[in-house]
């Protein structure tokens, strides 16, 4: 995969395409709407580029605005490309069943989320039985790679040099999610993940929510999506870790499975 930088730089009129989907994707991740200050920061904007763009995305109907509140929302258009895109890349119909029983089985939340570029982003959501809950995670968020357990599942079965290409893409991961999310130490916990098949957070984006998760494969044997279950930290005492993590795998694999059979379009 092309750096986004190099590109950026040699198509015309990349920059104000860049600007408006990074928006678009801010504005899509805010299940109540987001206000222009918090996006324009978000995207590294000043407001007066910001607006500029949400405008425009407006008129073609890609976005909408609240009158009361004056937040910015996904618009009508958006939801049009994206139920004939759903069409070629959504799987979340072949896994509902099978992140419920995850919920059912583990009684934490459980989740599937998808590779998209250098993120992953939440597309199913399954509240577990245990009354206290991690919300972390829902329908829409973004991390990077190797942030959230998703992420980290994910990016511990790609090729070792998609790993390192990707590590030099982004080298304010540590500067932005803390030291732990350095290139050594991030570098071991794949390591970890790959020798036993299964991602763990132990609480490293919100202190005392813990994560797990085990990756998806499509036809070619990508890791294009993950399976995860997140909640309090007693909840994950040694003694059961490892009986989620094969809880996780068994469903994983299912779901994988499920994928290889169908007719669904993973490129």
């Amino acid at each position: 995969m092309e750096p986004q930088g190099n590109s950026r730089r040699t198509v015309p009129g990349a920059q104000s395409v860049a600007r408006a989907a990074a928006l678009l994707r801010l504005v899509s991740a805010s299940a109540d709407g987001a206000p222009l200050q918090s996006l324009a920061r978000h995207a590294d904007l000043s407001r007066s580029t910001a607006h500029r763009l949400l405008t425009a995305l407006r008129a073609e109907g890609l976005v909408d605005q609240d009158p009361a509140t004056a937040r910015w929302m996904p618009g009508p258009e958006l939801y049009l490309m994206g139920t004939v895109a759903a069409a070629r890349y959504d799987i979340t119909e072949l896994s509902r069943d099978i992140v419920r029983s995850l919920a059912v089985k583990t009684e934490e939340s459980a989740f599937l989320s998808t590779r998209r570029a250098d993120e992953t982003v939440c597309l199913v959501r399954e509240e577990g039985s245990f009354p206290i809950r991690s919300f972390v995670l829902s329908e829409g968020v973004r991390f990077p790679l190797g942030v959230a357990s998703a992420g980290l599942a994910i990016l511990a079965f790609l090729p070792d040099h998609d790993v390192d290409a990707y590590l030099e893409r982004h080298p304010e991961l540590e500067d932005r999610w803390g030291t732990v999310h350095g290139d050594a130490p991030l570098r071991r916990r794949l390591h970890e993940t790959k020798a036993r098949g299964y991602s763990v957070n132990p609480g490293l984006i919100v202190e005392g929510s813990w994560g797990m998760a085990a990756a998806v494969f499509d036809r070619e044997g990508r890791p294009e999506w993950a399976l995860s279950i997140t909640g309090v930290e007693f909840r994950f005492a040694p003694d059961r870790l490892p009986q989620l993590g094969r809880t996780l795998l068994a469903h994983a694999h299912q779901l994988s499975s499920r994928v290889a059979g169908s007719r669904h379009r993973t490129g």
